[in-house]
């Protein structure tokens, strides 16, 4: 046993290493290695076997206690053969290699293939006036969707038949395939031709389906629509999505709205604004007017000397927060009006409201606009 190499050396290892240090010294090491990467490459084979059997021992707590005691003579009845590269993992497939220096290690794993696959989500655009966002409403929705075939109950196989292994890939859903390059043969995967990479097929499909689990439905579901949404607010239907696969979950149903314009209200957040026209007579000296709501007219108390722009506000007349966190307010902006047809007593009496307040007001009586403009220039 003396022309054996030190499993130790063989790895790049210090004796203290522990078990996670020999793992990741294996997986470097196999890499660079292994056949498939380094193919009609003989001394690389017998490298990797080197490799191999180290690793056995060392990764092993009681072989390596062994053989830190005795050396090789006490782990050699059970070294692995020169045909055999240990753990009794057969490494011929690209698949096995990618798996193993990713994580996996074992065959094993790349079979561990998921065959339940869950539904695709649907979007469903509905629109909405002002009002139904403010109070909420019942929409019924009209949806075209795979549902399971009830027929086969969503499996894809005739009755009293089943999905069986791929003959192809055995159940891994990928093949290898050897292709000669410019630099040398490369072995590459691909999803397997036969069964599209499901790892399984169906001999006897459903007549009902075709084998698909899945059958294309329209069907109606009423879907509440909670006060306070707003433009692009999106409703969650849990499971009301497509049909999941071979038993997988259905997806979700997403019921996206839209807020028609309204003619009265701009929506702010969870404020609503709008216009109130007012008499100068009404801004000047107060006044109570009504102003429209969504549940109706409100009272609001002009207070003497209402500008034109002023904003008024009713507190708790706008949107409902959709979190339940109360109302937004109303905020009325008032617009004086002015008269544009006056009778000459009304002219006569803000005349003498003009003269006692002070205020400079041009009479034009009976003059066109070039004469005003004549005057305006010093009769020029």
């Amino acid at each position: 046993m003396a022309d054996k190499r030190d499993y130790y050396e063989i790895l790049g290892v210090p004796r203290t290493a522990s078990t996670e240090d020999v793992k990741r010294a294996y997986r470097r090491l196999a890499r660079k290695y292994h056949p498939d990467v380094n193919p009609n490459d003989s001394s690389a084979e017998e490298k990797f076997k080197e490799i191999n059997e180290a690793y056995a021992v060392l990764a092993d707590p009681g072989k390596k206690e062994m053989y830190d005691r005795f050396g090789h003579s006490a782990v050699a009845a059970g070294s692995p053969g020169p045909g055999d590269y240990g753990f009794g993992v057969d490494f011929g497939g690209f698949g096995d290699i990618f798996d193993m220096f990713f994580g996996t290690g074992t065959r094993q794993a790349t079979r561990e293939r998921p065959v339940a696959e869950r539904g695709a989500d649907l979007r469903y655009d509905v629109d909405l006036t002002l009002e139904e966002a403010a109070t909420g409403v019942d929409h019924e929705v009209r949806i075209t969707r795979n549902v399971t075939c009830n027929a086969c109950g969503g499996s894809g196989a005739s009755a009293g038949s089943r999905a069986e292994t791929c003959p192809t890939c055995r159940g891994t859903g990928r093949v290898r395939e050897q292709q000669q390059t410019f630099f040398g043969p490369q072995i590459l995967i691909a999803t397997c031709p036969r069964c599209g990479g499901q790892g399984r097929v169906i001999s006897h499909p459903c007549p009902e389906c075709q084998g698909e689990g899945r059958v294309r439905r329209t069907t109606r579901k009423v879907v509440h629509i909670p006060a306070g949404v707003d433009n692009g607010t999106r409703v969650r239907v849990s499971g009301e999505g497509e049909a999941g696969l071979r038993g997988g979950p259905p997806g979700d149903l997403y019921v996206i709205t839209h807020i028609r314009p309204h003619p009265v209200f701009e929506r702010r957040g969870n404020d609503l604004w709008c216009e109130k026209t007012v008499t100068f007579a009404q801004a000047a000296l107060g006044a109570t007017v009504k102003v429209r709501t969504l549940e109706g007219e409100e009272a609001l108390h002009l207070a003497e000397g209402t500008q034109h722009d002023e904003v008024y506000l009713l507190r708790g007349k706008g949107m409902p927060d959709p979190r339940g966190r109360g109302r937004g307010d109303l905020d009325v902006i008032v617009k004086v009006h002015t008269p544009t047809r006056l009778s000459e007593e009304q002219k006569k009496l803000l005349r003498q409201l003009a003269e006692m307040r002070g205020e400079n007001v041009e009479v034009h009586e009976g003059k066109g606009f070039f004469e005003r403009v004549k005057d305006a220039l010093g009769g020029r």
